[in-house]
C-alpha cells in the first residue's frame, strides 16, 4: 500500500525527533541537570555548531535517512529544475475560451421600467436610508 507524502514526512520527522532526544540523553551522560541545560540552550537562533556533538550527528544521520526513505517510497528528491522534466504535468487540459455571445442577439432582452416606477438608477429621492442613514448626531 502506497502511503501519502504527508504520512511519510510525519514518520520521518517523528523518527528524527526521537533520535534527537536520544542523542540529547546520550550527551548528558544521564545527568538530569545537564540534559535540562542542553534542552534549554535550544532556540530558533541556536547555530548548528552550538548544539552538542551527539545531537549534530543525530541530525545529520536523520537527514540522510529521510532522503533515503523518500526515494525508497518513490518520491523524487533533487534540485529544483532537475526533477522529472520529461514527464508532462498531470493537469486538466485547458478549454477553448470563446467570446461571450459573439455577434448573437442579446438574450436578456430590453430592460423596461422597474416595478414601482423609478426607471432610473437608484431610489427615488436620492436613495440611501431614511433619516440620513447614520447614527443620530447630537
Amino acid at each position: 500500500m502506497q502511503r501519502s507524502a504527508t504520512e511519510v514526512m510525519q514518520s520521518i520527522i517523528y523518527s528524527a525527533i526521537i533520535d534527537a532526544v536520544e542523542a540529547l540523553r546520550a550527551s548528558s551522560k544521564g545527568v538530569p541537570n545537564t540534559l535540562l541545560r542542553d534542552i534549554q540552550s535550544l532556540h530558533p537562533n541556536t547555530a548548528f555548531a552550538d548544539i552538542p556533538k551527539e545531537l549534530q550527528s543525530a541530525i545529520s544521520e536523520s537527514t540522510r535517512a529521510a532522503f533515503t526513505r523518500l526515494l525508497k517510497e518513490g518520491y523524487a528528491v533533487g534540485p529544483k529544475g532537475e526533477q522529472q522534466q520529461s514527464r508532462p504535468m498531470d493537469r486538466v487540459p485547458e478549454r477553448q475560451r470563446r467570446d461571450f455571445n459573439p455577434g448573437g442577439p442579446d438574450r436578456r432582452g430590453p430592460r423596461g421600467p422597474r416595478p414601482g416606477g423609478g426607471g432610473g438608477r437608484g431610489r427615488p429621492g436620492g436613495g440611501g436610508r431614511p433619516g440620513g442613514g447614520g447614527k443620530p448626531r447630537g
